[in-house]
């Protein structure tokens, strides 16, 4: 059975929550571990679906002067569909660790998919910064030389897509959207508080 654009949706929209997005990376432990505190995960984290960066190119060879600084710079949305950013919780500054998902689309391929990534790291090859939601403008929002993917795929997914991460060397989780929604009624049911 394919992927539905529902399903793509539904775990957009719950990587979009910073709770969800820790829940992701337990299922990967490498990545867990680069979380600046776990005492503070929901302030270690700053989550940015479909994000924006503005590329800074260099100047062009044989240009002495340039007067449009604009003219060097662009705004560009980022093929993946989630952005995890490491912060400081003490100090509430961005730390040098990056985390893009992927969240495999309905309809696409191995290659696409691929080529999502590989365009990523074209764009976040030069001097980059994150457009940051307006709860986070304060923080310096400056690229790093290191970002990480992670790659999320359904049981619905083609076999070979998981072929192809894994001779990639990509990380990836497969994700049951029959889990997320056992582990959503758990959280639900531990907030509700004991009828007295």
């Amino acid at each position: 059975m394919p992927i539905k654009q529902s399903d793509y949706e539904t775990l957009l929209a719950e990587y979009s929550n910073c709770e969800a997005a820790i829940a992701l990376l337990q299922k990967y432990r490498p990545y867990l571990e680069k979380i600046p505190s776990m005492r503070r995960p929901d302030e270690s984290i700053i989550t940015i679906p479909l994000p924006v960066v503005r590329v800074r190119h260099s100047k062009p060879l044989g240009v002495k002067n340039t007067t449009n600084f604009a003219a060097l710079q662009e705004t560009v949305c980022l093929p993946c569909d989630v952005a995890l950013l490491m912060c400081d919780p003490e100090w509430k500054i961005k730390m040098g660790v990056e985390i893009l998902i992927f969240i495999c689309r309905p309809h696409e391929d191995f290659s696409e998919l691929l080529t999502r990534w590989r365009q990523t790291q074209v764009l976040l090859s030069q001097e980059y910064e994150w457009l940051m939601p307006p709860c986070y403008q304060h923080i310096l929002s400056d690229g790093v030389d290191q970002i990480y993917p992670l790659f999320v795929v359904l049981p619905e997914t083609p076999q070979r897509i998981q072929r192809g991460l894994l001779g990639a060397t990509l990380p990836f989780v497969i994700e049951s959207l029959d889990s997320l929604s056992q582990e959503e009624t758990a959280a639900t049911l531990s907030t509700e508080s004991p009828s007295a």
